[in-house]
């Protein structure tokens, strides 16, 4: 028996089957697939966009305190049943700020069909007197209420224009043990501005700079005698 091996001969590589081109009948059912695709799209679409199935059913208004429901929602005008997904919020909340005791409000679409309407009423901060009645000033300076009689423990504020922003400014600043005892803010120019405590007690307060460090000075600047008091330069007050 020969000592040599036999070599053996490389086998041959598989032979790939030639692939079948698709029958007609399935590019057929690959096809009228697609179109179903296509179609329940399209109606999906449709559906949201352009008719009333998932249109606006119901307005909920949230945060009204002196508003009511029913102004707000008048205010929004929001037309019942209009496809939710066409909503504008931005138009809706335009409409809304509109009313002068709205601050600012929040717009939300909720499925399937509900529009929440989150809004912030302004608060007063002051009054100005008129002889059409109390007009109620927010923190902005505003004038955005006019009523009959004011909420309890808000100062009349005497002042306008620029004077007015600054007598704002300190209101809207002072601590608030200091600012239940005051009953009138007065100014006659921005930098003129004047406080009246109760007991008879003026306060020259000057501008609207620095109201925090001359609101600390004249805490303890009341614990002496007097009836009128300046801080207008915190660093050198006066009693007399």
């Amino acid at each position: 028996m020969s000592t040599k091996t036999a070599r053996r001969r490389p086998r041959p590589a598989p032979r790939r089957r030639p692939s079948r081109a698709p029958s007609r009948r399935t590019v057929l059912r690959r096809r009228l697939v697609a179109v179903l695709v296509l179609v329940v799209v399209t109606a999906a679409v449709c559906a949201v966009w352009f008719t009333p199935a998932l249109g606006v059913r119901e307005v909920q208004v949230r945060g009204v305190a002196e508003l009511t429901t029913a102004e707000v929602v008048e205010a929004a005008a929001i037309r019942p049943g209009a496809p939710l997904a066409r909503l504008d919020g931005g138009e809706v909340a335009e409409r809304v700020r509109a009313l002068p005791r709205v601050a600012d409000v929040r717009v939300e679409r909720v499925l399937p069909g509900l529009v929440r309407l989150t809004v912030d009423e302004r608060d007063p901060v002051g009054v100005v007197n008129g002889s059409d009645g109390a007009h109620l000033v927010d923190a902005t300076g505003r004038d955005y209420a006019t009523v009959a009689q004011p909420p309890a423990g808000l100062p009349e504020l005497k002042a306008a224009g620029d004077a007015l922003a600054a007598v704002v400014a300190v209101v809207t600043q002072l601590p608030e043990a200091l600012r239940s005892e005051v009953l009138v803010v007065s100014a006659d120019s921005p930098s003129g501005v004047r406080l009246t405590l109760s007991a008879g007690r003026e306060v020259r307060w000057g501008s609207a700079d620095d109201t925090p460090r001359k609101a600390a000075v004249l805490d303890v600047l009341l614990t002496r005698k007097g009836t009128v008091f300046d801080v207008s330069s915190p660093q050198l007050p006066t009693a007399s």
